[in-house]
């Protein structure tokens, strides 16, 4: 694992900056504190084998690059974004212990919590990447389709995210490290919504090969076969196995067809936008 943490070059320039305005203890404070948090994401998804792509330390936090394909259990996706906000606890018990230490002084002690505290507070702030944005996503993925709960989860990170734009400019117009983290934030959530026919294409390839276990129920769809292939496939959920109930306008009789087979059309026809009653057509 060591070989996937990253350190970005502002990363030292930031270093470089404590040290001669004389906040480096303080900076390297931080910045451990954000390592472990990410460390803890990196742990537990390595516990889950999951794919670790990298760790990296940023001038502003750190990120953790994991695997994410939409298929995973819902119970390993919580407990990997709780991971990180769990580890503030015990280091902040860990400080309490050693503040009777010549080691750790009261003022480090308080400087310690404090820190812990804001980047607790700040990455449960529902913005995507942030934790809390995660665990809003995650929520969104439990109760509607993946491609809808994609879409909820971004408004309400946008919708955020604008909130927090107009506070700042009103209260703290000239915080240039707010500015910084909040630029990040647009940077990112832009990215998301760029990747958004990226990630529905990861999710269904990633249902096609079974990746991540076994779904946890069966659902039944009904559509019309005047519905082409993608906007079926966008009505799937994660964690479970669908049957669509194709009712067919013209015959006025309805069959079931599993996702299975939907899935192989998709892949195989490469004809996204057919109805599908041509796809039952040529299927029969």
């Amino acid at each position: 694992m060591a070989a996937k943490i990253k350190v970005n070059p502002l990363f030292w320039f930031i270093l470089g900056i404590g040290v001669f305005t004389g906040y480096f203890r303080e900076v390297l404070m931080i910045f451990l504190i954000v390592f472990i948090h990410e460390m803890g994401h990196a742990i537990a998804a390595h516990s889950f084998k999951w794919r670790i792509h990298k760790i990296e330390l940023l001038p502003f936090g750190g990120v953790a690059e994991v695997e994410d394909v939409g298929n995973r259990p819902f119970h390993e996706e919580l407990i990997v974004i709780i991971a990180g906000p769990l580890q503030h606890i015990w280091m902040m018990v860990l400080s309490y212990c050693l503040v009777q230490t010549s080691f750790w002084t009261s003022t480090d002690h308080h400087l310690f919590i404090w820190h812990n505290i804001m980047i607790l507070m700040f990455n449960l702030i529902p913005i995507l990447p942030l934790d809390g944005g995660r665990l809003v996503q995650l929520w969104c993925t439990y109760r509607f389709p993946y491609v809808q709960a994609l879409t909820v989860s971004r408004w309400i990170s946008c919708f955020v995210l604008i909130a927090i734009i107009f506070i700042s400019l009103i209260w703290f117009p000239y915080h240039l490290n707010l500015w910084v983290v909040i630029s990040f934030l647009l940077i990112t959530n832009y990215l998301e919504w760029k990747q958004r026919h990226y990630r529905f294409m990861r999710f269904l390839m990633a249902r096609r090969s079974e990746k991540g276990g076994e779904p946890e129920q069966t659902s039944i769809i009904a559509v019309r076969d005047s519905l082409s292939l993608r906007e079926a496939m966008k009505l799937l959920k994660r964690g479970r196995y669908h049957l669509y109930k194709v009712f067919q306008v013209k015959s006025g009789t309805a069959c079931i067809i599993e996702e299975k087979e939907l899935l192989q059309m998709l892949f195989t026809s490469k004809k996204p936008h057919v109805p599908l009653s041509q796809l039952l057509h040529i299927k029969k």
